[in-house]
């Protein structure tokens, strides 16, 4: 089954084919990283148009590649949600447009689950699972006991982590994205410079909590001395990562624990940080967990992983109307 995954959720306008006998065939990503690095952040209306350009010469270049017609294609697969709204009508229209085009079966993919699933392209996943929802918008954690039926075990009850890091790369005059910066910085930072809260780490629910974190971190960014030398930006780097990801790891686990699974993941684009796939891959084998991490490529947004999920839907004959309809929020739920 050959099913064509549409993304654009954000800021990435990506599409992809996924090929059930081969896997991933194609992947194509169309960034907008300088579109938005002058403003520090995405934004939607320019997301929107960027996405409108790139989109269908995206689909045009896969097919070439590919060497195929859309008839040879058995399914469309596309983010219906969450997500920027105006993102995410560009790309299920064109879905819509391509499905009927050529007599497709549609499906719309919740972006978390498309996220979770990306551990599928890397290799079968042992379930039942409990997986880390890592990314800007979300933490959350997720029970998995196969695919198609999830339960919200937890998540944060103001900022994500994602944002966490967003927000002192901001702070840290660090360029956009700054996630990655912040990885690579961490790496020569003193760690036992800084030892920032690990909010609600005693708290016996599995939530999440990082707007103290991020008010601990601006305020010691204050303190220091202007202008910031590469020392210090390196430091403050490294105690935020190692505050983050000890929060995470110990709500991860504790949840694993509780429900008895057999293997944890990780999903989303938080799951590119070194600091914590060493962690987690670390702590799983002590326990006796099944862990593969998703690669790197499929932790940011991208269509591949939705691709994915769609012929998971399509191969249990669930199909979407051309009515279907986008949505910025709403929680994972199961489909099985």
């Amino acid at each position: 089954m050959r099913v064509l995954g549409v993304e654009t959720s954000c800021d990435d306008t990506s599409v992809a084919l996924y090929d059930s006998e081969g896997g991933v065939a194609e992947n194509l990503v169309s960034s907008q990283v300088e579109l938005h690095d002058v403003f520090g952040g995405v934004v939607p209306e320019l997301a929107s148009r960027a996405h409108l350009v790139n989109l269908l010469p995206l689909v045009d270049a896969l097919l070439k590649r590919q060497e195929l017609e859309l008839t040879d294609l058995d399914g469309v697969a596309v983010t219906r949600g969450p997500g920027l709204i105006g993102a995410l009508l560009v790309g299920l229209s064109t879905a819509k447009a391509v499905a009927m085009a050529a007599d497709l079966p549609l499906v719309g993919v919740h972006h978390l689950e498309g996220h979770i699933l990306a551990n599928a392209l890397t290799a079968d996943m042992e379930l039942p699972a409990l997986v880390l929802v890592v990314s800007g918008g979300h933490t959350e954690l997720i029970h998995m006991p196969e695919i198609g039926r999830y339960e919200r075990l937890g998540g944060t009850l103001d900022d994500a982590a994602g944002e966490a890091f967003d927000k002192t790369a901001k702070l840290l005059s660090l360029p956009y994205p700054g996630g990655p910066h912040i990885d690579r910085l961490a790496v020569d930072g003193d760690p036992g410079r800084y030892d920032f809260p690990r909010p609600l780490i005693h708290d016996p629910r599995l939530v999440f909590s990082f707007s103290g974190l991020k008010t601990a971190v601006r305020l010691a960014i204050q303190d220091l001395p202007r202008p910031l030398v590469d020392r210090d930006v390196a430091d403050v780097c490294r105690g935020v990562q190692d505050a983050i990801v000890d929060v995470l790891c110990r709500r991860l686990f504790r949840a694993a624990g509780d429900r008895g699974v057999r293997a944890v993941y990780l999903a989303g684009g938080v799951a590119a940080n070194s600091a914590l796939r060493t962690r987690v891959s670390t702590d799983a084998q002590r326990r006796g967990l099944h862990c593969v991490l998703p690669e790197r490529v499929f932790c940011t947004d991208n269509a591949a992983m939705i691709a994915c999920a769609g012929f998971h839907h399509l191969s249990h004959g669930r199909r979407d109307g051309l009515d279907l309809d986008s949505f910025a929020r709403s929680p994972l739920t199961s489909w099985r």
